[in-house]
């Protein structure tokens, strides 16, 4: 409008760091003001806030009903996670409250629910959002509405003894094309644990036995799932955010990975919770047969946001974790570790750069404990012998005599 005197109205967000927005869990605080901007005095009948927080899924499929008609079938739902209102200004008995030209501020705050909520996600058939937003209402006006969104990540911790528990499978398959045979194909795989966060390294112990007379090529794939639900129907979405190729395996050779790396990149954490939206991954060690379909072992995953401690939770109950370890060590694990992976395969250039200037504490011990497997040992230096005596089994006649020797 050409005579509107309001300049401005946003909403911010209280952060404790500048120029980044704020993350919340359940119970947390969400705060923040709203700001209005006036060239001149106006008058103002309400201000309103309503923090609002659903997770929805949509999607459609055509249906053929005969040989020329066709219809489609929506498929939708919705699950509300956060419903809050609060009113900032309104002036008693109905009366208009006056402002006067300039800067206007209005706090807020409330707290999320205590229940657990969902991560917030956005999905192609589906997303999970939070958002707070106000409505002004102005005499001759029409209503001004904004709207802004925050994030809501739900912590998973994999300290805890349901994610440290080692993951192991076996799988077998014959090659067949038509109704030739060509011999059997197994894998054998393990990793040390179940819960990881992004950026960590899984180290895959594997066997590969290639009974068939036909080359192989062994790989192994980290898969994310997006499963969306509405009305009893599923719709699925996968994609592989890391890959890892192994060597060819020639036929009736056996081939073994002594822990190849495969670096999980920036992902979303694991969905679980969620009534119509769920994010899952996947580890899936693979053969490519020739000819014939792949045969796959799939090992699952949970996507943590709270990394491994090396103390804490770890440590309280050291020696039911270690006979767990132990007993997976029994499957096979080659005497002789494999050499760990090139550094620049690893880490990116961008991360060497940051790893090399980046200042160095005095007492780091954040990764002490990253791989369970990893024996630390104090050292220590061995003692020389002591001094000792013999006597000589074949002495000379009128000769014998003490011989003594040091080591």
């Amino acid at each position: 409008m050409i005579f509107d005197k309001l300049k401005r109205l946003y909403i911010a967000f209280d952060s404790p760091e500048i120029d980044s927005p704020p993350v919340f869990s359940s119970g947390d605080v969400v705060s923040g003001k709203v700001v209005l901007n006036l060239s001149g005095e106006s008058k103002v009948q309400s201000l309103k806030l309503h923090a609002e927080g659903f997770a929805k899924v949509h999607w459609t499929e055509s249906r053929s009903a005969g040989s020329s008609t066709a219809y489609t079938q929506n498929y939708s739902d919705e699950v509300e996670y956060l419903n809050r209102r609060e009113v900032l200004l309104q002036a008693d008995n109905g009366e208009h409250t006056l402002l006067s030209a300039g800067r206007h501020e209005f706090p807020f705050s409330f707290q999320l629910p205590e229940e657990t909520l969902v991560t917030s996600f956005e999905g192609k058939h589906g997303s999970i959002r939070y958002w707070v937003k106000v409505k002004l209402h102005r005499p001759w006006a029409t209503v001004r509405k904004i709207k802004k969104e925050f994030t809501v990540i739900e912590p998973i911790d994999i300290n805890t003894p349901a994610l440290l528990a080692p993951q192991a499978g076996t799988k077998d398959k014959m090659a067949r094309v038509w109704y030739r045979n060509f011999g059997q194909v197994s894998i054998t795989a393990k990793i040390d644990r179940k819960g990881y966060t992004p950026g960590e390294v899984i180290p895959v112990f594997a066997e590969f036995d290639n009974a068939t007379s036909r080359s192989v090529v062994p790989k192994a794939y980290i898969t994310q799932t997006q499963t969306f639900i509405a009305r009893g129907t599923m719709k699925q979405k996968q994609a592989v955010v890391a890959t890892l190729s192994g060597d060819v395996v020639g036929a009736q050779r056996r081939e073994t990975w002594h822990g190849r790396a495969i670096k999980i990149p920036p992902v979303g954490p694991s969905i679980l919770q969620c009534r119509i939206i769920k994010v899952e991954y996947m580890l899936r060690v693979c053969v490519d047969v020739p000819g014939t379909s792949k045969l796959c072992l799939e090992l699952p995953l949970v996507m943590g946001t709270i990394p491994l401690h090396p103390f804490g939770s770890r440590t309280s109950s050291v020696s039911s974790q270690y006979s767990v370890n132990l007993e997976w060590l029994r499957m096979a694990i080659p005497e002789q570790p494999e050499p760990p992976p090139d550094y620049s395969s690893v880490v990116t250039d961008e991360e060497a750069e940051r790893n090399i200037t980046a200042p160095h504490p005095e007492e780091d011990l954040s990764g002490i404990m990253e791989h369970p497997l990893r024996a630390f040992v104090q050292e220590f230096r061995f003692r020389p012998p002591p001094v000792y005596c013999e006597i000589d089994p074949n002495p000379q006649p009128l000769n014998m005599r003490r011989r003594c020797m040091t080591c």
